[in-house]
């Protein structure tokens, strides 16, 4: 009798364990929706465009139409880096009339796009005009550290050469760093990855990129110090860095 009453309890185990892990799943798959249209990627780069986002056990489905290429890539990798996500499904497509591939609209675009992820430079005080690879900045910088640094965001993949027309203020501006945004640790990594993506300098480095509460740790290897020290520079000025420790190893 005893042992009839222990099945009888391990089989209800059973069956509620079985009834409940949908229900687990779902819960999951609705946080992981909810904080991927609650990142700071997807409501500052996303929220504009037809971006879908749909979540089954863990795999994350996008779909939808976005206006540039880099913007494929932060969808990608905000998703990718959601707790509890799986693997991500990318359908999302550009929409119609987008540039090709390397051509001087399509190199101005991504330049923009690299500059909106820093938090030094001021896009909308940057003007961007390219030509055969050549890239001219024009507009006005708050300071000199402001303009060299907007000139170096700017050498992404594809740049021949950076030419800095910018001017600078006649009362140098300080940038105001006191109150940032809180960022989510998906958003920064995304950020972070697309900047080494883009840069034409880190692009080809292979780093792993891992944030905590703001504090983003890179691992991998550079052929030399200087690469190295770049990547810590751009992914130290990313929105929401708090700070950067870099494991890179030279190799």
């Amino acid at each position: 009798m005893k042992t009839s009453y222990q099945r009888m309890l391990t089989a209800a185990a059973m069956v509620l364990l079985a009834s409940s892990t949908p229900l687990l799943a779902s819960e999951t798959d609705e946080r992981i929706e909810s904080s991927f249209k609650g990142s700071y990627a997807f409501k500052t780069f996303l929220q504009d465009d037809a971006v879908k986002v749909a979540s089954k056990e863990g795999v994350v489905t996008l779909s939808g139409t976005v206006n540039e290429e880099s913007e494929r890539g932060l969808a990608q990798e905000t998703a990718a880096n959601l707790p509890g996500v799986k693997s991500v499904d990318n359908r999302l497509e550009l929409k119609a009339g987008y540039p090709l591939e390397k051509s001087n609209e399509w190199l101005a675009i991504d330049i923009k796009t690299a500059l909106l992820f820093h938090r030094n430079v001021s896009m909308p005080d940057t003007q961007v005009y390219v030509e055969e690879g050549i890239v001219t900045l024009r507009g006005e910088a708050a300071n000199e550290a402001q303009k060299e640094l907007t000139a170096e965001y700017a050498d992404i993949d594809g740049v021949r050469e950076v030419k800095n027309e910018m001017t600078v203020a006649e009362t140098p501006k300080t940038t105001d760093q006191t109150a940032q945004e809180k960022i989510d640790d998906a958003s920064i990594t995304a950020q972070v990855k697309m900047a080494l993506l883009t840069h034409r300098a880190t692009r080809a480095l292979k780093i792993k990129v891992e944030t905590k509460d703001g504090v983003v740790t890179l691992n991998g290897k550079t052929t030399n110090a200087a690469e190295k020290d770049l990547a810590t520079k751009l992914v130290s000025d990313i929105h929401g860095v708090n700070s950067v420790v870099n494991n890179m190893t030279q190799g």
